[in-house]
């Protein structure tokens, strides 16, 4: 139950930002770059996911390349990304180490070629789907 008002109170404040969005707004001091920040999954489909170490993160190069890590394998893709906050991932390719939790791992690949948005919200990069938010992740300091 709490996972769900949690979702939904999250699916609210992501339909108010997009409600009140315009380019002309000034972004938030504590906003992370986009590019060059190490992002780790902490939330996929409204679950929570408790990801250690290197497991489920994302860097983006200023080159338009992706390099991270699912569950145990590494990953590399390509991006696109305009100032209206359009965001695609494609050409994902993975190693095929034989992981324990592959439903998760294959989740999150599949969850990373659905994605068509992003918004920040401080620490956090919200991750959408046609308005639908599919996950949440938060800066790793390094």
């Amino acid at each position: 139950m709490k996972r769900a008002i949690l979702f939904f109170s999250i699916l609210l404040i992501v339909a108010v930002t997009l409600g009140g969005c315009c380019d002309c707004r000034k972004r938030s001091k504590l906003e992370k770059p986009l590019v060059g920040t190490t992002w780790q999954l902490v939330q996929l489909m409204g679950t929570e996911v408790a990801a250690q170490g290197d497991s489920y993160t994302l860097v983006l190069h200023d080159n338009g390349t992706i390099s991270g890590a699912g569950d145990c394998n590494r990953i590399t893709a390509t991006y696109t990304i305009t100032p209206s906050r359009s965001f695609v991932i494609s050409n994902l390719g993975a190693t095929r180490r034989l992981c324990p939790n592959p439903d998760l791992e294959n989740a999150y690949y599949d969850m990373l070629e659905s994605v068509t948005h992003y918004e920040m919200d401080a620490e956090n990069m919200l991750l959408l789907s046609n308005g639908t938010l599919v996950a949440i992740m938060k800066v790793v300091e390094q």
